[in-house]
């Protein structure tokens, strides 16, 4: 019997998710290998979430050159170091208190980092306006979101909801657990590559209201896990139908670096509102969320993000600036890496061309990794999966055997929750699973180095393989 056989999924009224089980018992083996327990593998790879560096992506040298020189000032003085970088450094030190990394900051973040993320917000959007005083630099981008849905609850008899679609990055639950916020699912379209549609919200929002109101649909573009990136005109019909029936738009755009499809380019939610005209720019409320955990910085362990708002009520503003900003107040050197993602060197700095090379290694790796992974798990019987257009995650389907099935409603588990604990038992895989309600799925990140792909490959084939060489001779008996 493994130790996930009888978990209680809630823990001091807390729920664990399938996410969190399968964490404890990767790191249970990875504790067990140390000691010095026999296993058929020398250590557990993670493919399960969204952290480069974890797997072995390689940070960007910039970032943390002028981070090390913000944390040890006596670098300004070594020449060995490019001299934009001492001189970012230098003037990063000039806008903290005290001159030091060490100082508070304001708990809505640094001035000058929000000028720098509004600046680079003009650009991406081609000059659409965008306002420090709107930007919120926040521990992580799912504190940010946590933040704004406590605004949205307002107690009493009538539970708030959020539209929040299927399949939903794994995090998102259990934000809305923690609030005490409703779902309210709507299920995007897998045979159309994930895609958001209209008629599915407006189902979700009919049969919302039965139990709760909803105030608030929750978009991730590109898509996490699904990797589908939306086009004009789907998000157009999304912002209309937010006008139409009073939502606040949560928009996660995280990956936004991260489209790699050709038929795709990333398009922001707030360039598509502010282009339909002020009857939509003027009213439909808007905040949405980026992070240094998205492809190509991958800082995932600094916790620093940020949202801007749009429409947002100034008495509102008010009372997250002075009330709820205590919840987000994040570490002055996330902040200034922040700054370093929004504005990196440019053509003609010493750092510009090993920084170019730098960002397009790891966007030509995620691209072929998504072909590689997509082709392979294709190949596998019992096995299927959409082309993903962005994003740093595969989530193949899996059409699992009766055996497989009837074996995890004896365990109490989803069977795809069950395939993952026995891949990573065998094999030493960590990978995702769950995630929707009428169908098995795996959630694979593919922002690895290439060695660390094929070796996860290796590991999956063997393993599912064997698990139908398995199930078929059992039938055959």
């Amino acid at each position: 019997m493994t130790s996930l056989q009888h978990v209680n999924p809630r823990v001091s009224g807390i729920r664990v998710s399938a996410h969190s089980t399968l964490q404890s018992l990767a790191a249970h083996i990875t504790q067990q290998i140390m000691t010095g327990a026999q296993k058929p593998f020398k250590e557990v790879l993670d493919v399960s979430s969204g952290d480069p560096h974890k797997t072995g992506m390689k940070p960007i040298s910039f970032v943390r050159q002028v981070l090390a020189v913000c944390l040890y000032p006596q670098l300004l003085k070594d020449n060995s170091l490019p001299l934009d970088v001492r001189l970012r450094a230098q003037r990063l030190l000039e806008i903290c208190d005290g001159q030091s990394v060490g100082a508070y900051s304001a708990t809505s973040g640094l001035l000058h980092v929000r000028q720098s993320i509004a600046e680079f917000i003009m650009r991406r959007d081609d000059g659409v306006p965008s306002y420090a005083e709107d930007i919120f630099i926040s521990s992580g981008s799912q504190r940010a979101l946590m933040v704004v849905i406590k605004l949205l609850d307002k107690g009493g008899e009538t539970q708030t909801g959020v539209l929040t679609p299927v399949p939903s990055p794994h995090h998102l639950p259990i934000i809305l657990d923690e609030t005490g916020v409703t779902p309210a699912p709507y299920q995007l379209i897998e045979d159309q590559g994930w895609a958001v549609h209209l008629e599915e919200l407006h189902r979700a929002l009919t049969a919302a209201r039965r139990r709760c109101e909803p105030r608030a649909v929750y978009i991730s573009n590109p898509g996490n896990p699904t990797g589908h990136v939306q086009d004009r005109k789907s998000i157009e019909e999304v912002i209309r139908f937010a006008a139409a029936e009073r939502l606040l738009l949560l928009v996660d755009e995280v990956q936004q670096d991260s489209v790699h499809g050709h038929s795709r380019e990333f398009i922001s939610y707030k360039k598509v509102l502010f282009e339909m005209g002020k009857q939509y720019s003027d009213t439909v409320e808007l905040v949405s969320f980026h992070s240094l955990s998205n492809a190509c910085m991958g800082e995932c362990g600094q916790r620093a993000g940020y949202m801007e708002v749009v429409n947002m009520d100034p008495e509102v503003m008010l009372f997250a600036d002075t009330v709820l900003c205590a919840d987000i107040s994040t570490p002055v050197i996330g902040q200034l890496a922040l700054d370093l993602m929004v504005d990196p060197p440019k053509p003609g700095d010493p750092s510009w061309d090993t920084h170019t090379q730098e960002i397009l290694l790891i966007r030509t790796t995620l691209s072929q990794n998504a072909q590689r992974a997509q082709q392979f798990f294709n190949s596998l019987p019992g096995m299927s999966g959409q082309s993903v257009m962005g994003g740093i995650y595969l989530y193949p389907r899996l059409h699992l055997p009766s055996e497989i099935t009837e074996q995890a409603k004896v365990l109490e588990v989803e069977a795809d929750v069950l395939y993952s604990r026995r891949l990573l038992e065998e094999e030493g895989v960590l990978i995702g699973a769950g995630g929707t309600t009428d169908s098995y799925h795996l959630r694979f990140c593919i922002l690895v180095p290439p060695h660390t792909l094929e070796e996860v490959l290796a590991r999956i084939s063997s393993f599912h393989l064997r698990l139908w060489a398995d199930i078929r001779t059992l039938t055959e008996v």
